[in-house]
């Protein structure tokens, strides 16, 4: 029943309403705080395997033993990320929301033909095949043949920091069209 002389509505109704909307405002900031944490940690990472006949190989062994456990892009750290079994093999994905994939012992991609534009990035060739959300970059002047999908949200800092890797560890050689 409201105040006689305003018109409000009791006390104890206006108390219970204020107690409810708070009440509400933390339930709200415990789910969006836990929903963040749970969303940084992601469980492994599911990949669809691809032919990898020379994941095997002494180069693909070197290049993976090399690569770092944190890449840096647009400012965030990215860290390696675990693969969810079965994982394909000479395979490492680093971050969360939007994972950068490596693979090493592909075959040649057929994207790569004499007419092919290539781009060097730090003493590495790479040719880009671009796709839907990501691109992927081909190293294709090195004894294996390794594979960054990079998504579009990327910055350029994790092909830099790859291609540092993979100058430093597999010696450049002759591109191969057959």
């Amino acid at each position: 029943m409201p105040d006689s002389d305003t018109g409000a509505p009791p006390r104890v109704v206006l108390v219970t309403a204020t107690a409810l909307a708070v009440a509400l405002a933390v339930a709200v900031a415990v789910f969006a705080l836990t929903q963040r944490s749970s969303s940084d940690t992601a469980g492994p990472l599911p990949l669809v395997p691809v032919p990898a006949p020379f994941a095997g190989s002494p180069g693909c062994t070197t290049l993976l033993g090399a690569v770092p456990t944190e890449l840096t892009s647009n400012g965030a750290s990215l860290k390696v990320r675990a693969l969810a079994d079965p994982a394909p093999p000479a395979t490492v994905a680093w971050g969360t929301d939007d994972p950068l994939v490596l693979r090493c012992g592909l075959n040649r991609p057929p994207e790569l033909t004499p007419t092919a534009a290539l781009r060097l990035v730090n003493k590495v060739q790479w040719l880009q095949v671009p796709g839907e959300g990501a691109s992927t970059w081909y190293v294709v002047d090195r004894e294996v043949y390794a594979a960054l999908t990079v998504p579009d949200s990327a910055g350029t800092g994790p092909l830099q920091q790859i291609s540092d890797t993979v100058a430093a560890k597999l010696a450049p050689q002759p591109l191969r069209f057959s």
